[in-house]
């Protein structure tokens, strides 16, 4: 890449000149977030294949998917702090190169153990490439309007992503073959890097880089050990000597890397980020959409193809309106948001999706797709995108923007280690539910009664678990948060704590 560079120092991002390609700019950022959440589901309805095809014991088949979200959730605050330092855009870059390599190894995996050691390899290059695409918006929109317009765009790629995801694995699967469910990846990823390298602006922490290696040590052991004692607890038990050590050791280690970050000189996650009132609201949110709001997916998959036998490529597609629907929703809360800011508008995609989560908490055997799946999951898909597009926005609000690689992989951190502990926790209460009704009624094999027993029970707690985090929310953002509204607010809120910033233009 030839650099003709053009260099401005200011204390203040919006007197830039904006860039004059932000728009093809947020095209390639999003293509590259599509990717990513993509291959957190793309992969599901291809299991079966895959265990077939490389003779995957039933016990280590989980690797497939546990493999990228062991990587990804537990490298995202490292992957943050590294684009921070070494250049969002380079980060960006390498991790798109990275992602593709990655992907190209597991779709011509001979065995197993190649692919699971791809699926680690593609979640470690989504760790960098992830907060390096959030934070990227953040410095390349610093018009109020235009960022929530981008975050709209940004929104609505990250909530369809999982159920676009399962449509084309059931395509590829069906049509072509599961490699093609990885391989995919190599094309769109190669595109990316080009268009990156021609509208892409560099930015980066103008400060020398001091990484905080004992906090990265402590908080990525402390996040995998996190994430694998729950993934052992859907089958080892919950009360398992090895469920319960992982779960111990995290939680020690955890709490070594908190009393690390407060007394390090440069830590890898100022605690600053985390006291922000409005930011720390949107991680805790973060972690409870993805607790209860994105397991539903597993559920009604295992519905429609257990309950009500659609094929795969069938119950890939009965996940179209919700991807439809965020689409829709996620443009509008970008309008909603400037004008009413994110205290109401998130609370009101918090009600939305709780009364989605207790509509298919009705799910019956005699139910139809049509008139029982498909009105709650429009709801669900609407109520997403009201809540996505506002906790993007900020979980970025008030951090300089030194910070920003750090403060968005912290939010990713936040809704990937959600939703690995919802999928867990419920689908053991599914679990649970399931085998009880089948030992009251003296049946040797579950029917669909008692899977959709276990499945209304998830949805029942899914739906609290939301409701719940809806009230909390409005009483952490408080009136005051609804400042963000105002544009001069917004773009003047980020220099209280900006030191000098310096943009690099990079024209390949």
């Amino acid at each position: 890449m030839s650099a003709s560079a053009t260099e401005v120092s200011t204390a203040n991002p919006s007197d830039l000149t904006p860039n004059p390609f932000r728009w093809r700019a947020l095209v390639v950022i999003a293509l590259a977030q599509l990717m990513v959440v993509l291959d957190g589901s793309i992969v599901n309805i291809a299991l079966p294949s895959i265990q077939t095809d490389l003779s995957i014991s039933d016990t280590d088949r989980q690797w497939v998917v546990t493999a990228y979200t062991l990587a990804f959730g537990s490298l995202l605050l490292l992957g943050g702090r590294i684009a921070d330092y070494a250049g969002r855009k380079r980060m960006f870059v390498v991790g798109l190169i990275g992602f593709a390599i990655a992907s190209a190894l597991g779709g011509l995996a001979p065995n197993a153990g190649t692919l699971f050691a791809s699926r680690g390899l593609q979640g470690l290059f989504a760790a960098m490439l992830a907060p390096a695409a959030l934070s990227l918006i953040s410095v390349t929109f610093t018009d109020m309007k235009e960022r929530a317009r981008a975050f709209g765009v940004y929104g609505a790629i990250a909530g369809g992503g999982a159920a676009i995801g399962l449509i084309l694995g059931g395509v590829l699967t069906e049509y072509a073959n599961w490699r093609w469910c990885l391989l995919v990846n190599v094309p769109i990823a190669v595109v990316a890097v080009i268009l990156a390298l021609l509208f892409v602006l560099e930015s980066r922490n103008t400060g020398r880089a001091r990484y905080d290696i004992p906090g990265a040590i402590t908080v990525t052991a402390g996040l995998f050990s996190l994430v694998f004692g729950i993934t052992q607890a859907e089958s080892a038990g919950w009360g398992s000597a090895t469920t319960i050590g992982f779960l111990a050791l995290a939680a020690g280690l955890l709490v070594a890397f908190v009393l690390i970050q407060a007394r390090t000189a440069t830590p890898m996650l100022p605690l600053r980020i985390v006291k922000n009132r409005v930011c720390g609201g949107a991680y805790l949110a973060a972690f409870f959409v993805g607790t209860a709001g994105l397991s539903f997916f597993l559920f009604l998959s295992y519905f429609l193809q257990l309950v009500l036998k659609l094929t795969p490529l069938q119950s890939g597609l009965s996940f179209l309106p919700f991807s439809a629907g965020v689409v829709v929703s996620a443009t509008v809360a970008s309008r909603l948001l400037p004008r009413f800011g994110p205290r109401f508008v998130t609370f009101t995609g918090f009600i939305m999706m709780s009364g989605a989560m207790l509509g298919f908490a009705q799910l019956t055997p005699t139910s139809a797709y049509a008139s029982a799946v498909l009105p709650y999951m429009i709801v669900a898909s609407l109520g997403f995108g009201l809540i996505f597009v506002p906790l993007s926005s900020t979980a970025l609000f008030g951090v300089a923007n030194n910070d920003s690689g750090i403060a968005s992989a912290t939010l990713n951190t936040s809704q990937q280690i959600g939703g690995t502990i919802g999928i867990a926790v419920l689908n053991t209460i599914a679990a649970s539910v399931t085998t009880t009704y089948l030992t009251d009624h003296s049946l040797a094999r579950p029917t669909p009664d008692a899977l959709i027993a276990g499945f209304s029970t998830a949805f029942q707690v899914s739906s609290a678990i939301l409701v719940g985090m809806g009230v909390v929310w409005l009483f952490i953002l408080g009136r005051g948060a609804d400042a963000m509204r105002s544009s001069t607010q917004m773009d003047a809120a980020p220099t209280a704590s900006m030191p000098t910033k310096t943009v690099k233009s990079e024209i390949g």
